[in-house]
């Protein structure tokens, strides 16, 4: 990261984005939405456009004036920022968020498919070690969903 907040995307990442962004076009800048949340969340949730969409349309479908919708729409409405991707392929973190999940001067990128977080690194292997706290032969893919032939 540099003295003005900027950190560079990786440009497998930069793809990706590009082409979740239906606005997008070569020379533009593309649009992404970084969830920040509330207080306990320790990274930056970034967002392409094409997955904000998608949980837009989620939304939609919750009933209007439960507290489930209630909650999901402060998450992604009023704790969020939307921002796009410099021409040189980085990413200005505002100050309020670098200093929120405790960024000093690396960022540490762990992908999702169309969203990836954004972590200090230090938190990062924090949060990791006490995610891998799990038996040996433990694989997390027994958790996907069967898939019909």
């Amino acid at each position: 990261m540099d003295a003005k907040g900027r950190v560079s995307i990786p440009a497998s990442f930069r793809r990706v984005i590009e082409a979740c962004d239906p606005d997008w076009q070569p020379g533009q800048r593309p649009n992404i939405v970084i969830v920040y949340g509330p207080p306990e969340q320790k990274y930056l949730e970034v967002f392409t456009m094409e997955a904000a969409y998608e949980i837009d349309d989620q939304i939609d479908a919750m009933q209007r004036g439960s507290q489930e919708r209630r909650e999901v729409e402060e998450k992604m409405y009023e704790l969020s920022h939307q921002t796009d991707i410099d021409n040189d392929g980085r990413l200005v973190l505002p100050q309020k968020l670098r200093e929120k999940i405790g960024l000093k001067s690396e960022a540490y990128f762990a992908s999702a498919g169309t969203t990836f977080k954004i972590w200090d690194p230090e938190a990062y292997e924090a949060d990791r070690e006490t995610r891998m706290d799990r038996p040996k032969d433990y694989d997390p893919l027994v958790n996907l969903p069967q898939v019909a032939p």
